[in-house]
């Protein structure tokens, strides 16, 4: 991955709540209160550790350390570190589990 497309291109702040679909390119970093859908084929979304998040989420690469609860699939990877919580299914070529994290669900790796 290309260090410019790590750089976050949009932030949604801890003291926000957002309801909807969010489709974006680049890399979202989430802080806040999101419920609804999260689509990017391309893009990278960051769940901060303080984050809760209600959501099915597809994205090219998934990087979560906050609460998730819904299914995420990513078309490169999913790395939850801790103190992530995510209560839903995982699908991804590439799955990183770090000690610490709370996973409930079921996790395909194609």
């Amino acid at each position: 991955m290309k260090k410019a497309s790590r750089d976050i291109q949009t932030f949604l702040g801890p003291e926000t709540t957002l309801e909807g679909k969010l489709a974006f390119e680049g890399t979202v970093r989430l802080d806040g209160h999101f419920t609804g859908t999260v689509e990017s084929k391309d893009g990278v979304v960051v769940v901060g550790e303080k984050a809760v998040v209600q959501a099915d989420i597809l994205v090219h690469t998934a990087i979560i350390s906050g609460e998730v609860s819904g299914n995420v699939r990513a078309i490169h990877c999913i790395e939850l570190h801790p103190p992530a919580r995510v209560h839903g299914d995982l699908h991804a070529p590439v799955v990183v589990i770090d000690e610490g994290v709370v996973f409930e669900g079921n996790c395909t790796m194609k």
